[in-house]
């Protein structure tokens, strides 16, 4: 694990978030499975970091359930949800937990046979992780992309607080 000390902050931590509300981003759920049990978390920091070798990133924070569980698993798979899937999107952003234990319960997956859960009618990307740098207040896990479950559904997005759809010109 790479540390990184944090630098200060050159602008105002508000005044970044509301910059970072007009950003429009898809939605993930992102799952594990391994020693450390079955969890997932609805997570929108999810991007493609290189084709050679095929390896994407989330950022999730690094005191969370998901972070600990995601390294101690030493995998993750990001599922990118159909624009469809906000209840499940608020389900996995822990809506429910209240009403429901298992954010798992119910929910339609595939049956790929990789470890990872993966979520019925997302496009899907099953890691192994890379590489995993601390930063701030949360953990940046590389992961190398080891399978791919292709989607053709629009995808979720969010901004601005709400959710939307992706609409072509």
């Amino acid at each position: 694990m790479t540390f990184i000390t944090p630098v200060k902050a050159h602008v105002d931590r508000d005044a970044f978030l509301g910059a970072m509300r007009q950003v429009a981003s898809s939605v993930t759920v992102v799952t594990t499975d391994g020693t450390a049990g079955r969890h997932g978390a609805t997570v929108s920091a999810f991007n493609s970091l290189s084709a050679d070798p095929p390896s994407v990133l989330i950022c999730l924070r690094a005191d969370s359930r998901i972070a600990q569980a995601v390294t101690e698993n030493g995998r993750y798979c990001v599922n990118v949800l159909p624009e469809d899937q906000v209840d499940l999107a608020g389900r996995f952003a822990g809506a429910q937990d209240a009403e429901c234990s298992d954010r798992f319960d119910g929910v339609a997956l595939s049956r790929s046979g990789t470890t990872c859960p993966e979520v019925l009618n997302a496009t899907s990307f099953h890691c192994d992780v890379d590489n995993v740098v601390s930063y701030g207040s949360h953990l940046i896990l590389v992961g190398q992309v080891t399978a791919i479950s292709e989607s053709r559904n629009p995808p979720l997005t969010y901004m601005n607080g709400r959710f939307h759809r992706v609409l072509p010109h």
